[in-house]
């Protein structure tokens, strides 16, 4: 599993991890005997996915208080108990389309975490917006 896809299976529930290619079975077609408008039912929208508050999530977590997983990416890796070690940044980095030079760690490190808060938000996640770009 990647990198992101661990921190997103530690914040969400099992049934909102990170987000599969569909392989659901085809409808079965319907019967030819209504051809109706009002026999024929409208596609059910799909089910809602639950908002996950991120941040809350995080501060409930054993040791949030003794992390400032808020602006750093190092700690909150280590919240997660993820590999928060330089190499595995780097690799973090790479899966998320890190464009810069990986060896100004201060500025890919920043960049990183605002990319995971916006990440989460987007993958169903309430994230406050200074957490994000």
């Amino acid at each position: 599993m990647s990198i992101f896809g661990n921190i997103l299976s530690k914040i969400f529930p099992s049934s909102h991890a990170a987000p599969a290619p569909s392989t659901a079975p085809a409808a079965p077609a319907p019967a030819p005997a209504a051809t109706s408008a009002a026999a024929t039912p409208a596609a059910a929208p799909p089910p809602a996915i639950p908002l996950v508050d991120v941040a809350a999530v995080l501060d409930a977590m054993p040791g949030a208080k003794s992390l400032n997983w808020r602006t750093s990416i190092v700690d909150l890796m280590k919240l997660l108990g993820l590999d928060s070690s330089l190499a595995a940044r780097k690799e973090l980095a790479a899966e998320l389309s890190y464009g810069e030079d990986t060896s100004d760690s201060a500025k890919m490190n920043i960049w990183l975490h605002r990319q995971v808060m916006t990440k989460l938000a987007a993958n169903g996640g309430t994230v406050p917006a200074e957490l994000r770009d």
